[in-house]
């Protein structure tokens, strides 16, 4: 009967195990030129940075001009909704001056009749009596009508004459009171809604 022999392999004694090569002076040279190469600028590449950056700086500009633009057409806009809001007030405040001008004469009319009766014929005759407190209590309506339009009298006696206000007809002298001061009203005058309508025409006192 045969054996059959198993050989075991065993590593012959000549045999070495791969050394790691050490890279030599050549090696070393090309990585740092590469390195090098790496780490050194690229004019192609620097003149896209450069005109990027530019791109950049130009549209900033451009965003901040539009932003700008669209700052003052809001402003503007703005303006122009209060100009036209102050105008539709203005409008619906002053749109009976015409009307109440052509009322001053009326006006005017009635206290001239009132003043023309004197008070002694008045207090006489009971008719006249009526008559007068019937012109006088036509004038209060009146008057009344154009204070709840926001039309109002100027008397202002004793007051500084204002040329936004009063016209001044004559000087008075000898009144006793500061120059300039009203001492006598010829024609009242009237506002509407703090607006002249028509100037009171007044005499001053003149300045001694």
């Amino acid at each position: 009967m045969m054996h059959s022999k198993t050989m075991s392999a065993e590593p012959r004694p000549d045999a070495t195990e791969p050394e790691t090569e050490v890279a030599g002076p050549e090696v070393e040279g090309v990585a740092e030129t590469a390195v090098e190469g790496a780490q050194a600028s690229d004019p192609a590449g620097d003149a896209a940075l450069a005109g990027a950056v530019e791109r950049i700086a130009a549209l900033e500009a451009e965003n901040g001009k539009l932003k700008d633009q669209a700052l003052r057409a809001l402003a503007e806009t703005e303006n122009i909704r209060r100009r036209s809001e102050r105008e539709r007030e203005d409008t619906a405040k002053y749109a009976i001056s015409g009307f109440a001008k052509s009322l001053l004469d009326a006006a005017d009319n009635l206290r001239r009749a009132i003043d023309a009766v004197p008070a002694e014929a008045v207090d006489a005759d009971p008719a006249l009596k009526t008559l007068v407190d019937g012109v006088a209590a036509t004038e209060r309506q009146l008057l009344a009508a154009f204070e709840r339009h926001g039309v109002t009298r100027i008397e202002p006696v004793g007051e500084a004459f204002d040329p936004n206000f009063h016209q001044a007809m004559f000087e008075l002298p000898g009144t006793g009171k500061p120059a300039g001061t009203i001492v006598q009203v010829v024609q009242p005058g009237y506002v509407l809604q703090g607006r002249l309508l028509r100037p009171a025409m007044v005499g001053v006192a003149r300045g001694e």
